[in-house]
Parts: C-alpha cells; sequence; structure tokens
C-alpha cells in the first residue's frame, strides 16, 4: 500500500475537481483513492462521467481514468478507504454545509474550495502563507462537532488572492481603506469559452455574490482567533467591484489603498512585497511558491498571457506601484484562480495541515 495519504476528490468531475485530479497526479504526499460526483455519475469510471467535458491542458490521467465515481451523497462508502477529502461539490449552500460536516463527523478532515463554511466561525479561511495561525480554532469545531480528527478547513475565494498579499505584506503601514476592481477569468465560474460563446469579446460587469465575498473575506483572512471562534478584522474597510473579462484563467485587481504610516518610499514598499514569504516557505511545502510574489517593473506588466503561471500558478504578481493623487498608493496585482485562487491553493492548505499534524493516515 501506498505510504501518500489517500484522498476523495468531491464534485470530481466539475472544473475545480478536474484542477484537483490534475495537481494531485504524482503528487508526493497524497494520491487520489476515490472520486465523488453526482447521482448520474456514480457507477461510471471516471472517464466514461467526465467525457468531452475535460478542461484541463492534456489527458486524464492514467492513474484515475479507471476509478469508478461513488455517488458523493454516499459519505460512508466514499470516505471509509481516505485519509481527507476534497471538496468541490456543486450544491446549494445548505446542502454544502451540511454535507462536509458529515464527512468530518467521520472523522475524515474535509478541505473546501467551496465557500459554504467561510462564515462558520470555527471553521478557518486559509491562505497559508498568511494566517496559518488560524489552524488554531480547528480544536474548537472538534468539541462542536464530536469528532477526534474530522473536521472543516476552507480557503477563501479566488479574487481576494490578487490584492489581498500585497496589502498582507504592507500590513506594517496599517491600511486602512481600499478600492479594488477585480477582472476575472471565466473559467471562475467553471466554464470555458465553448460552453460560453457570449464572453468571447464582450465584458460582463457583474457577479453574483463576488463584490461581498471580495470586500470582507479579507477582514476575515486578517482576523484573530478568540474564544474559540475567528473574529474578523475591524480595522479596514474595502468596496470592490467585480467585472468578467474575457479570459480563460488570471484574476487581476486595480486596487488603491491609504495607510495610517507612510512608507519612505516606493522601493521600501516593493521590497516588502519581494521578502514577503510565510510558513509554506519555511517548511518547503510541495505547492509553496518559492517566492510568494514577484514585482514586476515594466509598465505594462503584469498581463495574464506572460504572468498568470508564476511559480506554476500559486504566486501573485505585483505591477504599476505608484503614488495616488486621492489615495496614498495604487497597484495591480494578478493571480491565477484555479491554481492559486481555487484548487491550488486548496491542496497547499491540506499540505499545512500534514505538516502541522491536523491530517494523518487513519
Amino acid at each position: 500500500m501506498s505510504d501518500k495519504l489517500q484522498v476523495a476528490v468531491l464534485g470530481g468531475t466539475g472544473m475545480v475537481g478536474q484542477r484537483f485530479i490534475s495537481i494531485l497526479n504524482n503528487h508526493p504526499w497524497f494520491e487520489v483513492k476515490t472520486i465523488a460526483a453526482s447521482p448520474r455519475s456514480a457507477g461510471q469510471t471516471y472517464e466514461e462521467a467526465v467525457g468531452n467535458r475535460w478542461k484541463m491542458d492534456g489527458a486524464i490521467p492514467d492513474s484515475v481514468k479507471n476509478i469508478v465515481v461513488k455517488d458523493v451523497t454516499d459519505v460512508k462508502g466514499v470516505s471509509e478507504d481516505v485519509d481527507f477529502v476534497l471538496s468541490a461539490v456543486n450544491m446549494s449552500k445548505d446542502e454544502i454545509k451540511h454535507i462536509e460536516e458529515e464527512y468530518a463527523k467521520t472523522e475524515t478532515p474535509v478541505v473546501s474550495n467551496n465557500s459554504a463554511h467561510r462564515w462558520t466561525p470555527d471553521v478557518p479561511m486559509i491562505i497559508p502563507e498568511i494566517n496559518p495561525e488560524h489552524m488554531d480554532v480547528i480544536q474548537y469545531q472538534k468539541k462542536r462537532l464530536g469528532t477526534t480528527n474530522g473536521f472543516i478547513a476552507v480557503k477563501p475565494n479566488c479574487s481576494i488572492q490578487s490584492y489581498t498579499p500585497a496589502l498582507t505584506a504592507w500590513k506594517e503601514y496599517e491600511p486602512y481603506e481600499v478600492v479594488a476592481t477585480t477582472y476575472q477569468a471565466i473559467s471562475g465560474a467553471g466554464k470555458n469559452f465553448e460552453e460560453w460563446p457570449e464572453m468571447v469579446g464582450n465584458v460582463i460587469p457583474f457577479i453574483s455574490g463576488e463584490e461581498e465575498k471580495s470586500e470582507k473575506e479579507p477582514l476575515r483572512i486578517w482576523g484573530k482567533v478568540q474564544d474559540g471562534v475567528i473574529v474578523p478584522a475591524d480595522d479596514v474597510k474595502i468596496t470592490c467591484q467585480c467585472i468578467r473579462i474575457p479570459v480563460l484563467y488570471g484574476h487581476t485587481a486595480a486596487a488603491f489603498v491609504k495607510f495610517k504610516k507612510n512608507p519612505s518610499s516606493k522601493e521600501e514598499l516593493i521590497e516588502k512585497l519581494e521578502k514577503f514569504s510565510g510558513l509554506p516557505q519555511q517548511l518547503g511545502l510541495p505547492s509553496a511558491p518559492k517566492q510568494f510574489i514577484q514585482y514586476m517593473q515594466e509598465d505594462n506588466r503584469p498581463q495574464i498571457t506572460l504572468d498568470v503561471n508564476y511559480e506554476g500558478g500559486m504566486g501573485v504578481s505585483i505591477g504599476r506601484l505608484r503614488e495616488d493623487s486621492i489615495y496614498d498608493w495604487k497597484f495591480v496585482g494578478l493571480s491565477h484562480n484555479t491554481l492559486r485562487g481555487a484548487a491550488g491553493g486548496a491542496v497547499e492548505c491540506a499540505e499545512l495541515l500534514k505538516a502541522s499534524g491536523y491530517i494523518n493516515k487513519k
């Protein structure tokens, strides 16, 4: 039997599920043992269930082609042979909340890409480089669930990854007011151009629910564990607009920020970006970028076609930092929405949880 931790991918036929499958192919720590999806896919091999809907570069990995897909609602059957699950299920929020807790109660840790539990007070929402200390809340969640090993951890919304890391790197200057506009790829909606032809050459100035997530989730990331729950930060105000643009991968943000304390120079701010790192870099986690944030000096960077795959899609690119006539500073950020922002971020979170002793072999 493999020494690797055995993983079940919930919602494995969707775009994020497919990205999980791709990332975990030949992963040094984790191995896909089980794939679960809707009842209509159950009983088919993974290759049959996906059919012509495979959206990743390259073919379906040979290691998973013949795995027989299980019904995601068969919680006991899916969880019995795996050490933890990665969740990307396509259900209503209430259904997701319920089923992820049911998996946790089988003593199976759940690392979720879904938004349903992002505001559950004792569920950590983690960007591994930024707030690993939020893992401390897991002990209180286990008491609520009545579990010894089972718990839920989530990753935040993909749109905040392109500006929140920079603001975190500048935390000592006490940012207190932020205006951000995000320009978001269509894969963030789980689609490609074949499925969404009306996006070709088009811009849609509305993404349901996205602006609230973009304004509120960074505050939870910057919050603290207090009395068994995560208390969001209250010293920063963020307002955001979210726009869908005709690119396949990559979320770009144009951000404006006011600081309570002034940096001495632009160069000082850039140095803070380039030196910023966290626990994943110290631990050498497999998915962790060696340099989390890069600063690009060219006026026309970062660009999606040139920079979205920086550090294998797990790094963040910042550029066009300059003083502003109304706010203090403004900049442009770019992150890969299905790698850093979705499946890759969740896998890195699972790596952090394993390295910290929260995920182990059953």
